[in-house]
Parts: C-alpha cells; sequence; structure tokens
C-alpha cells in the first residue's frame, strides 16, 4: 500500500527577491561552531544532497550547516550579512536529509549595521569544518551586541529533513530594514539552506548621485520582478542577480511551448515566426529612470537559448496597477545566440525612458541567464 506526499505550498513571498544565497551575495560573517559542516554550505545555491558512506575526519559529511552535539552551556548562532539591506517578508528554512541531527528550534533576529559595526566581526578562515570560535571571538562579538538585535522570528519549533517535512516557511512582517541576521539554533544541530526573500531598500539618491551609469534592473540595486508567465526550470529573478550565472539552473528557463508548429519557418531577418511566447515584468530600482544599454546574457544556454528576446517598458505610477500600463518598445525583437552577452546601445533602443517598469518577452521559449539595463536614475 503507497501512501501520497503531500507537497508543501509555497508561500507568496518565495517570489520576491532572495538575499541570502551565495549566488545573490549572501555571506556567513560569523559562526559559533562548524564541526561537521560549515555554515557557509547553509547558503549554497545548490539543492541539498545525502551521501550515506562520505565521511570526514570530524565525522558524517552533511550538506548544510551542523554543529557538534553541545557539551557547554549555551546554544549556537551565526551571522548573515544579506546581498544589500532590505525589507524581509519571509524565511525558507530547509532541514532536508537532516533527519536525526536537526535543529530542534531556531530564532531570528536582525539589524542594519553600517561599515563600522561590520568590521568589528572577526574574520573567518577559508576553511572552517572542525572547528568552533574561540572565547576571544565571542568576546569581540559581545560588543555587536547581537543578542539584542531585533527579533524577527521568535523560537520556533523545526521539522525534521524528511521530504514532506523539510521546507518550512515563516512570514515576518516587520517593516523594518534589515543588513544583517542572527539565525540562532537551539541549542545544536543540522540546517540544510536557508533562503530570505524580501524587497531591496534602495539608495536612490547614492544611486543618482554616482555620475556614472547603474544597472536599473539589478537586485542589489532594488531591481525586481514581479509577474511571468513561465518559470519551469529557473525563476525570472534570476536575471536580476549579481555577477555572471553559475550555470542553467541560475537563470531563467521555461518549459518547451507546445504550441510551437510541426515545422519551424523564419522571417527575413532569421527570426522564428511562432504563435507564443514567454514573458517576465520588472519593476526598475527608481521609479523614473532612462536606459542607455541593454545587455542580455544567455550564459550557459546552449541548446536551449531563445530564439530571439524583446524588451518594453512602460511609466507607471506608485499607484497605478500593471493592467493599466501602457507599453513602449524598447528593444525590438531581437535574434540571440547560444552561451553569450548579447549588448545593445543606445542607437539599438527605440525607447529609452522615462520608464519605471519593463516586461522581457522571449520567443519561443528558453533560457536567459542575465540582463543588464544600464541607465540612471532621474
Amino acid at each position: 500500500m503507497s501512501s501520497v506526499v503531500q507537497k508543501t505550498v509555497e508561500p507568496a513571498f518565495v517570489q520576491l527577491s532572495e538575499l541570502a544565497s551565495k549566488s545573490s551575495g549572501g555571506r556567513i560573517l560569523f559562526a559559533t561552531d562548524d564541526w561537521f559542516a560549515p555554515a557557509e554550505w547553509m547558503l549554497a545555491d545548490s539543492e541539498p544532497v545525502f551521501v550515506a558512506d562520505k565521511y570526514t575526519t570530524f565525522g558524517k559529511w552533511m550538506d548544510g550547516w551542523e554543529t557538534r552535539r553541545k557539551r557547554i552551556a549555551g546554544h549556537d548562532w551565526c551571522i548573515v550579512r544579506l546581498a544589500a539591506p532590505a525589507r524581509v517578508c519571509g524565511i525558507m528554512v530547509d532541514t532536508a536529509h537532516f533527519t536525526g541531527n536537526f535543529a530542534p528550534r531556531f530564532s531570528l533576529q536582525g539589524a542594519a549595521l553600517d561599515a563600522t559595526e561590520e568590521e568589528s566581526i572577526p574574520e573567518r578562515g577559508r576553511e572552517m569544518m572542525g572547528t568552533a570560535c574561540s572565547e576571544k571571538d565571542l568576546q569581540l562579538m559581545a560588543t555587536l551586541g547581537s543578542d539584542r538585535w531585533k527579533e524577527i522570528i521568535e523560537m520556533t519549533p523545526l521539522k525534521p529533513g524528511y521530504e514532506d517535512t523539510r521546507k518550512q516557511y515563516f512570514s515576518v512582517t516587520s517593516d523594518q530594514v534589515f543588513s544583517h541576521l542572527r539565525v540562532n539554533i537551539f541549542p545544536d544541530g543540522g540546517i540544510a539552506r536557508l533562503r530570505v526573500f524580501g524587497q531591496v531598500q534602495p539608495n536612490l539618491q547614492a544611486l543618482a548621485s554616482t555620475g556614472r551609469l547603474v544597472d536599473l534592473l539589478g537586485m542589489l540595486n532594488g531591481g525586481q520582478c514581479l509577474t511571468f508567465s513561465n518559470a519551469h526550470y529557473g525563476h525570472p529573478r534570476n536575471l536580476c542577480k549579481p555577477n555572471r550565472g553559475i550555470n542553467m539552473g541560475d537563470g531563467w528557463e521555461t518549459a518547451r511551448r507546445l504550441d510551437r508548429p510541426p515545422v519551424l519557418k523564419t522571417d527575413r531577418q532569421g527570426i522564428l515566426q511562432v504563435p507564443g511566447c514567454e514573458w517576465a515584468i520588472f519593476k526598475l530600482c527608481s521609479p523614473r529612470s532612462k536606459v542607455e544599454k541593454v545587455v542580455v546574457d544567455t550564459n550557459h544556454f546552449k541548446g536551449n537559448f531563445p530564439d530571439n528576446v524583446k524588451i518594453e517598458a512602460t511609466l507607471l505610477a506608485e499607484t497605478a496597477t500593471l493592467q493599466s500600463a501602457q507599453w513602449k518598445v524598447m528593444l525590438d525583437s531581437s535574434k540571440l545566440s547560444a552561451h553569450r552577452e548579447h549588448v545593445y546601445q543606445e542607437e539599438s533602443l527605440r525607447f529609452r525612458g522615462p520608464c519605471s517598469h519593463v516586461r522581457i518577452t522571449m520567443a519561443p521559449d528558453g533560457g536567459i541567464s542575465r540582463v543588464r539595463l544600464f541607465g540612471v536614475v532621474l
């Protein structure tokens, strides 16, 4: 007799920017203990895996952060620096494969630190497995007062890392902006992955005064994916991430469209003539921006890049809805190729702004790694 595993329903906040993972720019600054597995692995982009017969000098290899069984007073914790200061809207804690060694409880605290405060945190080594922080490090951290940071999630039980219980979601209602989080586990144990979802709060005055072009779509500047048609293999918010994509899973990739004709044809420009397309809409970092250069990167997409891409833009009042948008073509349908950056300078753009939102359309389907919209904040 078989049983059906109920799939956990993901809350709406998982569609927001993800701010803790390695590819987004999240970073571990401090941890009390990294004995079995260092805290950095908790921010890995990949899905956690289990290797039954893999051991290290320190014990069983686990794909996440796992501390030793505590035999002294206290509990374990770590400090995560988010990719950018943000209003945190939700958390996902994944205990995958930690079935008899998961952290029984956790809590979350947050603060907005300046550069001087961050510099007071002891520097972590490159190889932390099998180590614990020193008493001197704890004394230095005490001056930061992280135990008194704003409580975001109170002490809450976690579930073991079986497939039907591993992913646990927590909504956050605070409007406060946080740059750093303190992840507490009680008293010890393991967490496979931590994901932090929220809205980056950009410093528009600073962006406007840089004197150089900024990435108006960039997540670190406040660009955000709002809605999309298809994200079967990869979410379109990945287009906004810093740095180039690490693999195909680090981009936006859709399913193959089933409405493609049996035999494909092209127009005189070589553009495929297909009835369907996939799209995603993004809010730019500023309510008024002007685009000067576009970069569409198909890095890693070698046999599954889109045939062509089109970008439209609109200027919406803060109270207006997307349904009222009047879209203007910024970049007309342009042929793409595999595994490269496609650069479109000012003369290739039909409309450059002012704009607040863009719609990126690929046809018929496929994958794009990154899109950069370089311009100025007005």
